[in-house]
């Protein structure tokens, strides 16, 4: 997990700053592996949950190539 730094610009807006780092925190996957670790999840429910999450995925890959 990699930590997301901004540096505020010389005379930049701190709103804009922050925008800035919000966009890096949700690209990085900060919050994702919090809201993931939140509660234990057993080793059989986590399977299941990463097999419906592929299936998912792949739904979606086939919905984008067909347009």
């Amino acid at each position: 997990m990699a930590n997301a730094q901004v540096k505020v610009r010389k005379n930049e807006d701190p709103s804009r700053a922050i925008k800035r780092f919000k966009r890096k925190v949700e690209a990085s996957g900060v919050m994702r592996d919090l809201k993931k670790c939140r509660y234990y999840l057993k080793p059989s429910a986590a399977r299941k949950l990463k097999r419906k999450m592929a299936q998912k995925r792949r739904r979606k890959a086939a919905k984008r190539k067909i347009k």
